[in-house]
This record gives C-alpha cells, structure tokens and sequence, in this order.
C-alpha cells in the first residue's frame, strides 16, 4: 500500500511540475542577441553552411572537446570493469545465413555513410560524432552475426590515440596561427557550400568520427568479450 501512495504522490508532482512549465513557459517570438549573431555572422565568419556546426566546432569548440574527453574517459571505465570478466565466449546457436551474409554486405556500406556523414557536416546535418555513431553500429551489426569475431584492439587503440592527438594538435594550430583554440580558420574558409570549405572543420569533424567511432567499438569489443 505505501508503494503505491508513494507512486501517486510522485505523479502528482511531476504533474505539477510539468504544469507550472507549460504555464509559465511563452513562445520565443524572436532570436536572443547571441543567436542572432550566430545566424548574422556565422556564416561569414566560419564559412560553414551548417549553422550547428559552426556553433559546435568553432563558437563553442571546447565544449566539443569535454564532450570527446567524456566519452573517452567512459570507454575506459567500461574496459576497466570489464578487464576481470571470463574471456571465453558461451557457445550459443549461430545467427542466420540471413543476417551473416547482410552485416558483411552492410559494413562498407554502413562505413562508408559514417564517413560521408562526418565529411560533410559542415554542409548538412550530422558531423563527427553522428558519424562516429554510424561506423560503430556497422561493427554492432558484425558482432551480432558473427559473435566469434574479433576486433584488432592494438590498431583499434592506435585509430583512437592518433586521432585524438591531431584533434588536440588542430586545436593548437587555431590557437598559435588564427583566433584561438580550436579556430578553424587557421586554414582557408574557401567557397561557401563546397566541400572544401569552412576552414579546418571537415578536418577537425574527421578526427572526431574516427575518435568517437573506434571508442565505441572499444565499448562494444568490451561487453562482447574476446
């Protein structure tokens, strides 16, 4: 009986709280001063037709960065709780012809959109961790079919590392030859809306899609088990 007062008594103020947001909350009928800027300036300033990625990469680049250092600092937490977990894969039944032949047909393919997604997220929508997240779900795909398979963890570390290093190096590089850290116009912007263009950002969006995609594999390669 306490169990379900207590579950009334938290609809009840989530139900309140919900309605002194709805109440109290007025639609925007125009940008604040800084969006404006960014939709005024943004374009002309970091040459990139996607909006979201100028704020992303350039305006708020350090916030990127915390992100990446998040998800690197939880894929080494998962491989250090996984370290001490029984190594040997359970025999279980062998996924369909269906699904094997598919993942190997599908990987390119799912790895090649990955990296068409982080290439060109200075243009359309997506980047470097959107792009990241697609490579891994190719590898999620493969270790579901193939569960026997196994993932060179050394390249996989090494992927990682160096294009973290670059990541941080590219960060350098806007700082010593441009604005500041992380200021992609230490390169040439180019031609607005081509995909040489907006400075460093396809360059910096590249090293996050392999940094993002090669941890979460690790992730994965970690709950699967070698």
């Amino acid at each position: 009986m306490a169990k379900y007062f207590v579950i009334i008594i938290l609809l009840i103020l989530l139900f309140l709280i919900f309605w002194n947001l709805q109440k109290n909350t007025a639609p925007r009928n125009r940008l604040d001063l800084l969006s404006s800027r960014y939709i005024d300036q943004g374009p002309r300033e970091v040459g990139s037709a996607n909006l979201v990625t100028a704020v992303v990469v350039a305006y708020r680049g350090f916030d990127t960065l915390g992100e990446v250092i998040v998800l690197f600092l939880a894929a080494t937490g998962v491989g250090f709780l996984m370290q001490k977990r029984q190594k040997a894969y359970p025999k279980s039944n062998p996924a369909s012809e269906i699904l094997r032949t598919g993942s190997d047909v599908l990987l390119p393919v799912i790895i090649l959109t990955g990296t068409y997604i982080f290439l060109h997220g200075h243009l359309t929508p997506g980047g470097g961790f959107q792009g990241g997240v697609v490579i891994a779900s190719g590898f999620l795909l493969q270790f579901l079919a193939r569960p026997e398979s196994r993932i060179k963890v050394r390249k996989l570390h090494f992927i990682e590392s160096i294009s973290g290093f670059f990541y941080v190096l590219s960060g350098l590089a806007g700082l010593i030859l441009a604005g500041g850290f992380l200021d992609s116009r230490f390169l040439p912007l180019g031609k607005w809306g081509e995909l040489i263009s907006a400075g460093a950002i396809p360059l910096i969006y590249s090293f996050i899609g392999l940094k993002v995609g090669s941890e979460l594999v690790g992730i994965l390669n970690n709950l699967k088990g070698d």
